[in-house]
């Protein structure tokens, strides 16, 4: 166990014994306020556990924590408060804990290290194949909790590991591993302190999330309650009020009709309709009221026998920072949303709902973290719109870091086990930007953001491209190089290898340092990722606008080579000749007018000639033109497929 982060010893309180009481508290509380950094970093694979997780629960398995000592305590708590708090079942969510019930109350020395108690603890529950397992161990390396991982793999069951040091056994041995990283606790090997601060939060977050996933909220509020004792009856009758404006006798007689089922009061009410109508609608939807709000309007909208089926699309823009879905039909279909789009080659349209995810850039991320993000973007977008989700006509995804075949056929692979599209179509992320960017769909495009990258087309599709290597390989011009570049000038002023610079102070102020050297341990230990540290060039870009030579040279030298990458993409294709219509997208192109116009000049410098120049805040929008294309029909000549 030496090395166990958890278990060393805290420099910070290496004199702890001779603190008076109000140090310490002032040291603890310093201490965990690192918790919510380290449980921040987790935020993907928290996200992606509360899905399976709620995905887990609406096909009726269950989630089952298991742990030792503190960590099975917080385990069992968790479950314990589900059934008050959501009005969930007791068997839905339910926690096991080495040394059985007995240990809740005290320790049951040796208990943990029994892997085959695990396994007999989790046979007496029947686990099955659809359950999910969260397994909770500070160390990452508790016999029990690995007993319970290995047992439920046997199964079939989905294994998720809550831990708090890295590359643990733990980790290793389930699908999914969260591993919120808090360091030495003040008294040395105390995982209650901060590990257990740690846990508590992530399985708030799980289990809530998944809650609020399966309906159990409106809003912030819990509408999954049945009046069943006079606390809840006070406390449905605040609700009703609360979202109907109705008074108490109101209420009271709205809830009596319902039986006291508050989501049926609430849905009944608004789209006045029966109490049996009302659940029907929650049924249909799985609960969520206000997709059976919305949807019941759809539907009677679909029904309607003079009108055919609605048709949906999908445009998606995944890149190295977030990802973005756009649900869409033609406006034809929804007559009075009053947010109608029109472009010159398709019909009206409007744009439905829009879902937001983590990065889905595959070679940053990797394949399991960005079909996630990608999955969770679409299910946000269908919420958004408040539909129930089902297959689109067409959906276009354009992904960075997708622009070879191999991993087009991998995104393709996974949409068709979701069944997401009767068509899909997978493209890179420049395709959307031209799309939306440019009135034919052909010229220069050009991204800065995150990374970099140019993509060049012509009118008879033909296409090149320049940039897009990744940060390790090129990706000049982009936020993280700006700012990696003002990182490398800061380091070399402090060691006089380099002139003074503003960034110095900036920098230190920015990440509450004193001194240069204490840039090693933000940069290397804290997990910041690329995107995040891309986030910070308008310190960069500010430092040069102030005049600081420094910053100057960085952004004008980042600035001309992001021109020459753009520059060799339209040469490729002979392009360099004719009036170029260019798309701008990115967060620094986007958001930085002196940037942008730093990288036109070098564009004129380099010959050529912009003709539309265009900003393009959602390339997404992009990914709906292209998935909606008019496209000749024998049977149908003027349908969008």
């Amino acid at each position: 166990m030496d090395h166990l982060q958890t278990e060393g010893r805290n420099p910070a309180s290496t004199n702890l014994d001779e603190l008076n009481p109000l140090q310490i508290v002032q040291l603890m509380n310093a201490e965990d306020a690192e918790v919510i950094a380290a449980v921040a970093s987790q935020a993907e694979a928290i996200a992606r556990a509360i899905t399976i997780i709620a995905d887990c629960l609406r096909n009726g398995g269950r989630l089952i924590y298991a742990g030792a000592g503190t960590s099975g305590r917080l385990g069992m708590l968790d479950a314990t408060e589900c059934p008050p708090t959501f009005n969930s079942p007791p068997e839905q969510v339910v926690g096991i804990i080495a040394g059985g019930t007995a240990a809740l109350t005290r320790a049951v020395e040796g208990a943990e290290d029994h892997p085959e108690f695990a396994e007999r603890d989790l046979q007496a529950l029947q686990l099955s194949a659809q359950d999910v397992v969260v397994g909770i161990a500070t160390s990452g390396r508790t016999p029990y909790v690995l007993g319970a991982a290995n047992f439920a793999k046997t199964i079939g069951a989905y294994r998720i590991g809550l831990s708090c040091n890295p590359d643990s056994d733990l980790s290793r041995a389930v699908d999914l591993a969260i591993t919120p990283v808090v360091g030495p606790e003040v008294l040395s090997g105390s995982t209650r302190l901060k590990a257990g601060t740690a846990t508590k939060m992530v399985l708030n977050m799980l289990s809530t999330g998944a809650m609020i996933r399966l309906g159990k909220t409106f809003g912030n509020l819990m509408v999954d309650l049945r009046a069943t004792n006079s606390k809840l009856l006070v406390r449905t009758n605040r609700i009703v009020r609360i979202l109907t404006g109705l008074a108490v006798d109101e209420s009271a007689e709205l809830l009596k009709k319902c039986a006291g089922e508050l989501k049926t009061s609430l849905v009944s009410h608004w789209a006045q309709i029966s109490a049996d109508e009302a659940r029907q609608r929650l049924a249909a939807v799985g609960g969520q009221v206000r997709s059976a709000l919305d949807i019941g309007r759809i539907i009677s909208r679909i029904s309607t026998p003079a009108k055919p089926r609605i048709n949906l699309f999908l445009g998606i823009d995944g890149g190295g920072t977030h990802t973005v879905a756009l649900l869409a039909a033609r406006a034809a279909d929804f007559p009075n949303s009053g947010r109608v789009e029109s472009s010159p080659h398709l019909p009206p349209i409007v744009i439905l709902g829009r879902g937001q995810a983590g990065p889905s850039n595959l070679q940053a991320v990797g394949s399991e973290k960005a079909l996630a993000a990608l999955d969770e973007a679409v299910a946000r977008a269908f919420s958004a719109a408040g539909i129930v989700r089902a297959p689109v006509v067409r959906a276009c995804l354009g992904l960075s870091g997708a622009g070879r075949l191999p991993e087009q056929a991998l995104v393709r692979n996974w949409a068709g086990r979701i069944n997401l599209a009767t068509e899909v179509m997978v493209t890179n992320d420049a395709d959307l930007l031209l799309a939306a960017g440019t009135p034919d769909g052909w010229g220069l495009a050009i991204i800065s953001g995150t990374g970099s990258i140019a993509y060049a087309k012509t009118s008879d599709n033909r296409t090149a491209r320049a940039g897009g290597w990744g940060y390790l390989l090129g990706d000049e011009g982009s936020g993280y190089k700006l700012v990696l570049a003002g990182l490398h000038a800061v380091t070399r002023a402090a060691d006089g290898r380099g002139p003074a610079t503003k960034l110095t102070d900036d920098f230190l102020t920015q990440f509450g340092l004193q001194n240069p050297q204490e840039l090693i341990g933000v940069v290397y230990q804290s997990g910041r990722d690329r995107a995040t540290l891309a986030g910070l060039a308008t310190l960069v870009l500010s430092a040069a606008e102030m005049g600081d030579p420094v910053a100057r040279t960085i952004v004008e030298n980042e600035a001309r080579i992001l021109a020459e990458t753009a520059a060799a993409a339209a040469r490729q294709l002979g392009l360099e000749k004719a009036s170029l219509p260019i798309a701008l997208a990115g967060g620094l192109l986007v958001g930085s007018q002196g940037y942008r116009q730093r990288l036109l000049n070098g564009l004129t410098t380099l010959n050529l000639r912009p003709d539309s120049i265009n900003l393009v805040e959602e390339p997404a929008r992009g990914g709906i033109r292209l998935a909606m294309r008019v496209r000749p029909d024998q049977n149908h000549p003027n349908t969008i497929l």
